[in-house]
C-alpha cells in the first residue's frame, strides 16, 4: 500500500517524504527493540534547522509505514488507529 489515507493519495510523494520514511526506519533500527521515537526526531534528522514544517509530513510517513506493517503508532504505550489519533504519538517497531 503506497497511501495511508485519501489525504495522502492527493499528495504526491517527493524526496522529503522518502527521506522521512528512511529516517524513521533508521532511528527505529538503531534503538532497543522496545524503544519508541517521536515523529519530530525524524523531522529534525531530515531538516535540523527547519523541522517544524515537517511534523505533519513525518506523521504521514509514519502512517504509510504502519499501513505497510513496518511500525506501530502508539499513544500511552498502546497501539492506536492513526486515522483517529490526536495529539502526541510515538513510533515503535511492530509487535509480533
Amino acid at each position: 500500500m503506497l497511501y495511508c489515507s485519501s489525504g495522502c493519495r492527493s499528495h504526491r510523494l517527493g524526496p522529503s517524504d522518502q527521506a522521512l520514511e528512511d529516517a524513521i526506519l533508521h532511528l527505529l533500527s538503531s534503538r532497543a527493540g522496545d524503544a519508541s521515537l517521536c515523529p519530530s526526531e525524524a523531522a529534525r534528522r531530515v531538516s535540523p534547522d527547519d523541522w517544524r514544517p515537517l511534523m505533519e509530513p513525518a506523521r504521514e510517513a509514519a502512517r504509510r509505514l504502519q499501513a505497510r506493517g513496518l511500525l506501530t503508532i502508539t499513544q500511552g504505550g498502546r497501539p492506536v488507529d492513526p486515522s483517529t489519533a490526536r495529539g502526541p504519538i510515538r513510533l515503535a517497531r511492530p509487535r509480533r
